[in-house]
């Protein structure tokens, strides 16, 4: 650099000599012209010879520096080519390295995926082979399960789930009924009864109870069976005195069809529709929400029948709704009955022994005339009246026009359970106009005219179960108002009384049930119930002038006077103080206490109180003041109960 700075300052000096040694001659040679004069030029001096030797000199050095610039110069412009062909190519070498990085880097992001996703693959394989290893030893267990204690029984594709209890029960009751461990709550003595002044005790194991679920599951829905059964029936022969062999009883028989979308059909033998659930409507005993009770007739005012019926339900995760057409049987006819004169009527029968129904009848009556002869002492005529008669009790059985028709909606929002829920009914009998004619003493009946009349009864009902303090608490009330409705209430009272002119007339009824649940503990329930059924007042006027029907009271003299038993009657009533009854309460406490409940099944211990009132209609016109006597039972049960897990 430093010889290139030489050069090019030598060249310059040399430029800038010759130009002033030219500019000297040219001022010498040519001055500027005055005038229009000839001289005669001068004669040039001269070069003194070192001069223009020092210049040869160094016009000589400074062409070997331009050489050696050129030169430099060339070998620049050569080493600059080589440097620009060294960069093409490196620049090449770099964009093909870089390439080749790209696709190194390309390449080590796709196996870095690849890596990655193995390791995911790895680690779900991992994972998958845990669950597998979970899952089957889960399945090894269940099979095991199974195979040693199966919660149910696989047979030809359908599962098979056995139920129910044994019981090991006493009661104890202040008044003697002859009830074993169920209540007769409207045949609670009166006072002056034999049975007013004797308690009773018995012990049993009749409530054990068995089941059966069957269950097959199909494309579009699920078929179930069911059945249950108890000892509280009672055979011809059954008895105390030494086997004690009662017969088993049905309680519920069922099938159904239930389809995927919610619908559901059954038929059977069930708990009535009118009987409240603890969820959506069921059929399954173990979700009818009855008391608690030992008692197996429960509380009075508890609303139910378990009976035939056909039902269809829809249900969906917060609501339901059903129809059923269910059995129906008349209660009664009750109540003090005189009809106008030449007037009788039919309504039931014994059961034809031939057609599977019960042929006895519990008052001792028969479907022959009830005659009376009579002598008159002057003229020695004999006279004998007849009177049609209808037996009446407990085994005897409606003639029925239709069923009894149901409807039900439940409410289940996320807080407590509602339903509401309707009854129809038809009552029906025969009635027939006679005359009496009497020829030689001997009156004869001759009908003149015979009619059925139907009646038509019903009522609405509702009920609601709500929990409180965390569920600890539950609280419930169910209700039944209507007309021929009796049947459907816990203590059985009458559906119908009968009219002078022989037709039905159904009697205004109510039940209701307030129910405490008190769940202590996970092993400790207290329960508190109090209820009642009430039947109300119905009379009608005979052409006669006499005054009849239900509610009638008694002039209910001698009340504290003990009658005297017979062979007919015993224990023996007082006949001052009977009628009908007006309403039938109770009020009951207990609970259950669970000594195990797990896999191995369920051993409990309960304990019940109950205090029951049963009131009947009283006449204050024929005793003015006068109080209607009251039958009152003080009962205890205790209960030794083992479940079939």
């Amino acid at each position: 650099m430093n010889i290139s700075i030489k050069a090019m300052t030598a060249v310059l000096l040399a430029a800038g000599l010759t130009t002033s040694l030219a500019q000297a001659q040219d001022n010498t040679a040519a001055p500027a012209p005055k005038k229009h004069v000839t001289h005669r030029a001068p004669k040039p001096k001269p070069v003194p010879a070192a001069t223009a030797a020092e210049l040869q000199e160094l016009k000589q050095e400074m062409q070997t520096q331009i050489d050696t610039l050129k030169q430099q110069l060339s070998d620049r412009d050569s080493q600059l080519k080589q440097a620009q062909d060294s960069a093409a190519a490196a620049q090449a070498a770099a964009q093909a390295a870089q390439a080749t990085a790209n696709q190194q880097q390309q390449s080590l992001t796709e196996n870095a995926s690849a890596v990655s996703t193995l390791q995911s693959t790895v680690s779900d394989l991992k994972t998958n082979q845990t669950n597998l290893v979970t899952t089957i030893q889960d399945d090894q267990t269940a099979v095991k399960k199974a195979i040693e204690s199966p919660d149910a029984l696989h047979y030809k594709g359908v599962l098979i789930t056995p139920g129910g209890y044994t019981a090991a029960e006493t009661v104890y009751r202040s008044r003697a009924t002859g009830g074993d461990i169920a209540t007769p709550f409207s045949a609670i003595p009166f006072d002056g009864t034999n049975a007013a002044h004797m308690s009773e005790w018995y012990s049993t194991a009749r409530q054990s109870r068995v089941s059966m679920m069957v269950t097959g599951k199909t494309d579009w829905g699920t078929l179930r069976g069911y059945w249950e059964a108890d000892w509280l029936g009672s055979g011809t022969t059954s008895n105390n005195n030494q086997s004690n062999s009662y017969v088993l009883r049905q309680r519920v028989i069922w099938g159904q069809a239930a389809l995927n979308n919610g619908l559901a059909f059954t038929g059977g033998q069930l708990w009535s529709l009118a009987t409240e659930d603890k969820t959506g409507i069921s059929n399954l005993s173990g979700d009818i929400l009855t008391p608690q009770t030992i008692d197996p007739n429960y509380n009075a005012g508890f609303v139910w029948t378990r009976q035939y019926g056909f039902r269809a339900t829809y249900s969906q995760k917060k609501w339901a709704i059903g129809v059923s057409a269910e059995n129906p049987q008349v209660l009664g006819p009750g109540g003090s009955i005189t009809l106008n004169s030449g007037v009788a009527y039919l309504w039931g029968q014994p059961g034809a022994n031939g057609g599977l129904y019960n042929g006895a009848v519990s008052d001792g009556s028969t479907i022959s005339p009830s005659c009376t002869t009579t002598v008159n002492p002057t003229t020695l005529v004999a006279t004998t009246t007849c009177s049609p008669i209808v037996p009446s009790g407990l085994t005897t059985y409606a003639i029925n026009p239709a069923p009894d028709f149901l409807a039900k909606v439940t409410f289940d929002p996320g807080w407590g359970h509602y339903e509401i829920f309707g009854i129809s009914r038809l009552f029906r009998d025969r009635i027939f106009n006679y005359t009496s004619t009497t020829t030689n003493g001997v009156t004869t009946n001759t009908v003149n005219n015979a009619y059925n009349d139907t009646e038509v009864g019903g009522g609405l009902g509702g009920s609601l179960r709500v929990p409180l303090f965390a569920k600890h608490l539950d609280v419930g009330l169910k209700g039944l108002w209507g007309t021929g409705v009796g049947r459907y209430g816990n203590t059985t009272i009458a559906d119908v009384t009968v009219r002078p002119d022989g037709s039905f007339s159904p009697l205004h009824a109510f039940s209701a049930l307030g129910t405490l649940e008190y769940h202590a503990t996970p092993r400790l329930d207290i329960y508190a119930n109090y209820g009642g059924d009430y039947i109300y007042k119905t009379l009608y006027t005979t052409a006669s002038g006499k005054v009849e029907g239900y509610g009638l009271g008694e002039a209910f003299t001698g009340c504290g006077t003990e009658g005297l038993p017979t062979s007919t009657s015993f224990p023996a009533a007082n006949s001052g103080c009977t009628g009908q009854t007006r309403d039938v309460q109770e009020g009951t406490i207990g609970y259950w206490y669970d000594f195990y409940k797990g896999p191995k099944g369920r051993l409990r211990q309960g304990i019940q109180y109950s205090y029951s009132e049963r009131l009947i209609w009283d006449n204050l016109l024929l005793t003015p003041g006068n109080v209607s006597p009251k039958g009152i039972e003080n009962m205890v049960w205790t209960s030794f109960r083992y479940y079939i897990p």
